[in-house]
């Protein structure tokens, strides 16, 4: 019986991605076997879990207690050359978190304080808000620009000229699914302040298509002693619940955080099984094929709707409910789905996370459950 891996090494896993927009739906089931939610449960399609879960490889490996009661510096080393064999850079390059908020929280602490401003956008992830927040830090939020959802970088640029400590960019942007262009980004980092570091969260990077204008910080460096790329593998993945990310920086600014990280913050399973993760390129194809799959079916599902969703880049969909978005998360709850929270000021706004098939089938049948909007 042929295997879905030598299936897409046969039919060419790029050209398989490139091509999703087009590929048999009742193919795609065989390729990745629908997994059920656990019973009783609310349907999750709130926080951009990955519904489909760890690798199947990940899954398979064995006793997750082995050498549990030893220190994780073999396994810490291990992983961080594996991570800069991918990223075509030496392990001085790289620092293990314990999850990439681990990484957020340790740039707030390394580059802003009383007289070092966090600059970020508004909405975004808010988890650095707090960070930069606990560490003394001026906050300072800039409104996305209003018709591309890109992030403001002219505002952002300003902004830095005076006690600039660290400016957060996430792109693919969470909540919004939106990207803001390679060119802009470099040119903001090109012009910045002597001492104002920019923290490139790429979360969504496995599920921007090739063809977008988007090109990863991570592979392509500009000035890289003060560009910070945090990375997760929570999100193509599937490894959520164990907290594992990273940062790809120069060797001089990776000390520089490194001194404010927790020692031993990564545990040796977590560790593993991102390494397992790492040695299944096939797996993440076949992910980001069925992710892009998954969101053409719900830009479809909104269309038959008349409903315009910004475009998204990523695993999950932000969409104008045209209504107060608690109205909406009230709506769904009560019908055992939960969606994403709300994201001022885009107060009409639901971000979906995309679930399996069959989630969002029900997703789609709650929706229309809503009360018609008035005239």
């Amino acid at each position: 019986m042929i295997s879905r891996r030598s299936f897409f090494k046969a039919a060419g896993l790029s050209a398989a991605v490139a091509a999703s927009s087009s590929f048999p739906a009742d193919l795609l089931a065989w390729v990745e076997p629908q997994r059920k939610q656990q019973p009783g449960g609310p349907i999750l399609l709130n926080s951009n879990e990955n519904a489909y879960g760890p690798f199947p490889s990940v899954a398979a490996l064995s006793n997750p207690f082995q050498d549990a009661n030893r220190y994780p510096d073999s396994e810490v080393e291990r992983l961080r050359a594996r991570i800069a064999k991918l990223h075509n850079v030496t392990p001085d390059h790289i620092v293990l978190g314990c999850g990439s908020t681990e990484i957020l929280k340790i740039c707030a602490s390394a580059f802003t304080g009383p007289n070092r401003k966090l600059i970020m956008a508004l909405p975004t992830f808010e988890a650095i808000d707090g960070y930069g927040k606990a560490a003394g830090a001026e906050v300072v939020k800039v409104e996305l620009v209003s018709d591309t959802w890109a992030h403001h970088t002219a505002a952002m640029q300003s902004e830095a000229q005076k006690n600039g400590g660290l400016i957060y960019i996430c792109n693919p942007n969470n909540p919004t699914g939106s990207l803001t262009p390679r060119r802009t980004l470099e040119n903001l980092v090109r012009e910045l302040p002597e001492g104002v570091y920019v923290l490139m969260d790429e979360a969504y990077h496995d599920f921007v298509p090739v063809a977008a204008d988007y090109i990863s910080f991570a592979d392509h460096p500009v000035n890289l002693d003060r560009v910070i790329v945090a990375r997760t593998f929570s999100k193509i993945y599937g490894l959520a619940g164990l907290r594992m990310g990273y940062a790809v920086t120069s060797p001089t600014t990776a000390k520089l955080i490194a001194r404010h990280k927790q020692e031993d913050s990564a545990n040796i399973f977590a560790l593993r099984c991102a390494l397992a993760s790492l040695d299944d390129d096939d797996e993440r194809q076949i992910a980001m094929l069925r992710n892009a799959n998954d969101r053409e079916t719900f830009m479809h599902e909104a269309a038959k709707r008349k409903l315009r969703p910004i475009p998204s880049w990523t695993n999950f969909v932000m969409i104008n409910t045209y209504r107060p978005v608690k109205t909406v998360i009230e709506h769904f709850k009560h019908n055992n789905i939960l969606i994403g929270r709300p994201f001022p000021p885009m107060d009409t706004y639901a971000r979906i996370s995309l679930g399996t098939p069959e989630q969002m089938k029900q997703f789609w049948a709650v929706w229309d459950k809503l009360p018609a909007l008035k005239e």
